[in-house]
């Protein structure tokens, strides 16, 4: 089993990257680690932060020698990832009703498919949940079927929508907050990924596995309604 590499990010942390491209093996080696570190965290472990192929540890360096963490690093990372104890399966109701895709014509328009083949590909689809980052609870997926592959595009639109299904550079994700993309908005969920009102802020994992349940427009604006109200709308059952 091949080591991670470690990069220094700056004098309070060490990154272990595991690889270059988004594949659930090398996934799982970061989450393995991630986990380990967790169990039996070194004096001076400040915090982990778990991306597509890489590990971020956060270290106080007056307490935790960079040479001895790297030791630990590179010994937990010789043991075989698995997936993560505990990882569920979602399933999120999804609208891909034009008043809330509000790309999924330009995405139809620069594959060659239908509007309703893209949202029939973009719903059946299994999608890992890799990350967190940009935004609390926007969750970078991975599974994005390859005829849906698009590159972002070229210059930024106006925000989107709160709880937008995006996709771009052929990924896939969920954002949480409206914000201006370079992504495409290709639908939209009535559930938070963010909600911190509820006593569990971020109801899904990283590692998680995320499916999308079409519905309408009629049954999106009642769930959403729900969903404001703090109802957890995703159905949510243990992964095999």
């Amino acid at each position: 089993m091949q080591s991670p590499r470690l990069l220094d990010a700056g004098e309070a942390a060490l990154v272990a990257e595991f690889g270059t491209t988004v594949d659930p093996a090398i996934h799982d080696r970061v989450l393995a680690l991630d986990d380990a570190l967790r169990a039996a965290p070194p004096e001076g472990l400040r915090e982990t932060v778990p991306t597509y192929r890489s590990l971020m540890i956060h270290y106080d360096p007056l307490v935790l020698d960079r040479d001895d963490l790297a030791d630990r690093v590179l010994a937990l990372a010789a043991q075989p990832g698995k997936a993560r104890p505990g990882a569920a399966l979602w399933t999120l109701p999804c609208c891909y009703d034009p008043v809330c895709a509000e790309d999924i014509g330009a995405v139809a328009q620069a594959t060659g498919l239908s509007v309703e083949r893209v949202a029939a590909l973009h719903a059946g689809a299994e999608y890992r949940v890799y990350m967190y980052g940009f935004a609390p609870g926007f969750a970078y997926l991975g599974g994005l079927p390859a005829e849906l592959a698009v590159s972002r595009r070229a210059t930024p639109r106006p925000p989107h929508p709160a709880n937008a299904l995006i996709i771009g550079g052929g990924l896939a994700g969920v954002g949480t907050f409206p914000m201006p993309t370079g992504w495409y908005v290709v639908g939209r969920t009535p559930e938070r990924l963010y909600a911190p009102h509820r006593p569990e802020p971020f109801p899904v994992a990283v590692g998680d596995t995320l499916r999308f349940d079409a519905i309408d427009a009629a049954t999106f604006s009642a769930l959403e309604r729900r969903a404001a109200a703090g109802e957890l709308v995703a159905r949510r059952r243990e992964a095999a």
